[in-house]
């Protein structure tokens, strides 16, 4: 083996060549300021000798040119090995490299003698730098020893040889492994929150069949501010929720969980929509300017057959009817939350029984190569063929858009299905209103309209008479309370009983501790008594509408 011919081809040689003749033709004054001092200047200084190199102790060493290729390697502080042959048999290895892996015989394959280079990947490249003439490195690598090192193999060109050096990167390796450690644990106290913050269980209403999904970025997504609810707001009405908070990590899902509690906090009042999102909006701003989110609040009303919605630059609803029909809610009808300086408003869409819903965020529909509207077409089509129950519908969206545990971004999708109930199970869901005309007459005419009809519906003896007490309360308030026109509505499901009376003043009602003396004021106290739950809202348009609800025996 020719060490001097591969010397001359280690890396750094030929700058170090090209160097010693920079300096023969380094000036005379360059040569002076190199002399020892106290030396005369002497003819020949003009060229002077290459400097030898220095010993630890500081004395004169052998010059570069002096040591030979195996003194060179034999000097560098990493492992150095050279093969030969196709079978690369060992050749050399320096004493780093037996210091890192031990003594390896000459002249036995590196596959028999060497098994660290396998275990570093290092043996399949072998014979890819030989064919290729090209150099090829394996970064970072653990041995069994606990080290890791990045090895670099090199041809050795006109001697059929490979020069593999190894880099001992250990150091930078458990640093990064710290790092991936640290940062693992934050995403993982990201998720844990933001899916403590979701509803552990989704709320399901007598009129709905409702299932959710929320699927967190990949590995190398910080986990983002997706968010949905299902609040019941008592008489058969629904509100549903869906909103992305704009941002990654602890932050954004700590700003999503504020949002979600005022939502649901706000929802109570059984404001309608857009109102839920003026105060959203007030909200975002106070809790971070700088943080913008986007939201869906609708209220589904099983008597009206719709949703009604405002948007604050979210996504538009899809409504699937039951002939496949993909409907598209109109756009936004609002900027993000915290924009601040604008009235929102409030838009309708259809869901008749048979259809389902879908609210869903940007990470459902959103790619790099495509505009979002192609996403939201995209997802139309999905939900035209996809038919089961909510929770098979959420599985075929997921599929069908791609998104896969290493998605880039969080998703979360609502889906909502407003069921056709025939057969027996029609049997169980029953509407019926009066419209409260002539005075005083009307509250007979109510009492005797609510005994006939709890009485058809079959409602044990007890319970039809708390309805007819509720009924009559009810109607008696709206009477000395209200302004026509009024409208008394009974409605059953499979799980309760609801009455409601609207009527046309918008003065909500209160419950208040009566006095002994009193002669009114006892009618809410009593209607909050027996029933199971009441509540007032104002209606659109001007009035309230005051109900109460009875679980039915199961």
């Amino acid at each position: 083996m020719n060490f001097t011919r591969w010397s001359a081809r280690l890396p750094g040689t030929q700058r170090r060549a090209a160097a010693r003749d920079d300096r023969s033709s380094v000036p005379a004054a360059r040569a002076e300021y190199a002399r020892p001092e106290g030396t005369p200047a002497q003819p020949d200084d003009a060229a002077p000798a290459p400097s030898p190199t220095e010993t630890a102790e500081g004395l004169p060493g052998p010059a570069l040119d002096d040591l030979s290729a195996r003194e060179i390697l034999g000097r560098l502080p990493a492992p150095v090995a050279l093969l030969h042959g196709p079978d690369h048999r060992v050749a050399y290895v320096n004493d780093a490299y037996e210091a890192a892996f031990g003594p390896r015989p000459a002249g036995v394959p590196a596959a028999e003698a060497m098994p660290e280079l396998d275990r570093l990947s290092v043996l399949p490249l072998l014979d890819q730098v030989l064919r290729s003439g090209t150099p090829r490195t394996v970064k970072s690598r653990k041995t069994t020893e606990g080290g890791s090192y990045t090895v670099t193999c090199t041809p050795i060109a006109g001697e059929d040889g490979v020069l593999v050096y190894a880099a001992d990167v250990t150091d930078h390796a458990e640093a990064a492994e710290r790092l991936r450690t640290s940062e693992r644990r934050h995403r993982e106290t990201a998720v844990t929150l933001q899916r403590s913050l979701l509803p552990q269980e989704l709320e399901q209403p007598d009129d709905l069949r409702i299932a959710a999904t929320y699927q967190p970025g990949g590995t190398d997504a910080a986990v983002g501010g997706d968010w949905y609810d299902v609040i019941t707001l008592g008489a058969g009405r629904t509100a549903l929720v869906i909103g992305d908070v704009m941002g990654r990590g602890v932050r954004a899902a700590a700003v999503m969980g504020q949002l979600r509690t005022a939502v649901r906090a706000y929802a109570r009042l059984d404001l309608p929509p857009h109102e839920v999102i003026q105060l959203l909006d007030v909200l975002a701003a106070e809790i971070d300017a700088s943080q913008i989110a986007t939201c869906v609040y609708a209220v589904h009303d099983p008597n009206e057959g719709r949703l009604v919605y405002a948007s604050a630059g979210h996504l538009p609803i899809l409504v699937r009817d039951e002939d496949g029909t993909v409907q598209r809610a109109a756009d936004p009808t609002g900027p993000p939350l915290g924009t601040g300086g604008w009235v929102h408003t409030s838009g309708t869409i259809a869901l008749p029984p048979g259809s389902t819903a879908v609210l869903y965020t940007d990470g459902l529909v959103e790619r790099r190569s495509e505009d979002i509207d192609e996403g939201v077409a995209s997802l139309a089509r999905a939900l035209a063929g996809a038919k089961g129950s909510p929770q098979v519908v959420c599985d075929r969206l997921i599929r069908s858009l791609g998104v896969t545990a290493e998605h880039d971004d969080d998703v979360a999708v609502l889906v909502v299905q407003h069921p056709a109930r025939t057969g027996a199970n029609a049997e169980l869901f029953h509407n019926a209103a009066l419209d409260l005309l002539g005075g005083i007459e009307a509250a007979p005419r109510a009492r005797a309209f609510a005994t006939g009809v709890l009485t058809s519906w079959r409602f044990p003896v007890e319970l039809r008479d708390l309805g007819v007490l509720a009924t009559s309360e009810l109607v008696a308030n709206s009477l000395q309370h209200g302004t026509p026109p009024m409208r008394l509505g009974l409605r059953r499901t499979d799980r309760r009983l609801i009455i409601e009376v609207t009527d046309g003043d918008d003065h909500l009602p209160r419950r208040r501790q009566a006095e002994p003396a009193d002669e009114a004021g006892r009618g809410i106290s009593i209607v909050a008594s027996i029933a199971t739950s009441w509540g007032s809202r104002r209606t659109p348009g001007g009035g309230k509408a005051v109900w109460c609800e009875f679980a039915l025996p199961q």
